[in-house]
Parts: structure tokens; sequence; C-alpha cells
């Protein structure tokens, strides 16, 4: 079965099982015939109201994952208002340019430089510093290798910054998305609403 949608949404899935195509057809995706079916409308035609973001891009350092020869769907970051304070919610990133290549193939440290690098100005294009992250989840493919150097850069990286106090932070053992990265690291940071980008 190959479902194919209308525009906008430019879906394309290939040989469903016939589970798969149930849950489909249970949200409302293909009818029961399996053709596709037109998205919902948005609560917002209704008038309902749903919490204000803003995407947040680094392209001088980092491309958008819906521009990978294979499209990922996720924003790199998010910017939500929540009254006197903004919400930034940094994706997980990783070792990858702007291009949307990994860089550093096989060199831990070097790819960790790069994540913080890559973050930093995901930051920076909303007016934030790391100054005002306040939690990071670090997702390491070998942590029993890896650890030693990734805690060693991540606290002479902390301490050139000057944070205080550090961020909450996880140390996670994962597969990545790509055989190629070592190191992919998420963050959650609160600024003034006043601040902008």
């Amino acid at each position: 079965m190959t479902m194919h949608a209308a525009e906008p949404s430019h879906i394309t899935i290939r040989h469903l099982s016939e589970e798969e195509a149930s849950e489909m057809r249970a949200l409302g995706l293909l009818d029961p015939f399996g053709n596709t079916m037109a998205p919902p409308p948005s609560p917002m035609d209704h008038g309902v109201q749903t919490v204000p973001r803003k995407a947040m891009h680094a392209p001088d350092v980092l491309n958008e994952a819906t521009c990978y020869a294979r499209p990922s769907s996720f924003s790199r970051g998010l910017r939500i208002p929540l009254g006197s304070v903004d919400l930034l919610l940094i994706s997980g990133t990783a070792s990858v340019d702007e291009d949307g290549r990994t860089v550093h193939v096989g060199d831990f440290r070097a790819q960790l430089w790069r994540t913080y690098r890559n973050i930093t100005r995901l930051l920076e294009s909303e007016g934030a510093t790391w100054h005002d992250v306040v939690r990071t989840t670090c997702y390491l493919r070998d942590i029993e290798r890896d650890y030693k150097d990734f805690n060693e850069i991540r606290t002479a990286f902390f301490t050139w910054l000057g944070l205080d106090p550090l961020p909450a932070s996880t140390g996670i053992q994962a597969r990545l998305c790509r055989e190629d990265l070592l190191v992919e690291i998420e963050a959650i940071a609160l600024i003034p609403s006043t601040r902008s980008s």
C-alpha cells in the first residue's frame, strides 16, 4: 500500500502493514480504502487558542532537519512565552554542519566542541546564552569510553563561561540517530520575555 497526501504535507509512506494501516485509519489519515484523508482543521480555525511558539534557527552553523537528504520532522528548538519568561527548548543537537553533514567523524572531543558551538548559536539566535540554560540531557554513544573526556570538556567549557549555578544535567548512553555521531545534547533555557533575539 502506498500513501500520497495532498499539498502541503507531502507524505509518502510505502509498504504499510495492515496493523500500521489500521492505526493510520484510526487517526483519520486513511479512509477505509487506503486513500489519504484531508488533515483535520487546526484548533485555531475554531477559535481555540494554543500556546504561541517560535522556531529557533542558526543556519550559519546548523541546517534545518527538514533539509536533510532524508528529511526529519522536528524543529532545532522552540521559544515559548510563559508570561514574564520565555522557555527555550533545544532539540537534541550534535556535530552537524550547515549542510547537514556529520563533522569530526571518529573524534569524540571535536564532536562535543561542535555540539556546544551549535547549541551556543541556537541560544544566541534568541538573545540567550549558556547562563540561561537550566537543564541539559547528554546522550553518549559509549558512555564508558567517552564520559571522562565528556566531563573534562564540559567542566572546562562551563568554567570558562563562569556558569554558577551549573545547569541540572543527566548523562545517558544511547544509540544516536546516525552511526557516526558520538554525542548529542538537548537543552532547556529560561529567559526574560523582554529579551529579544
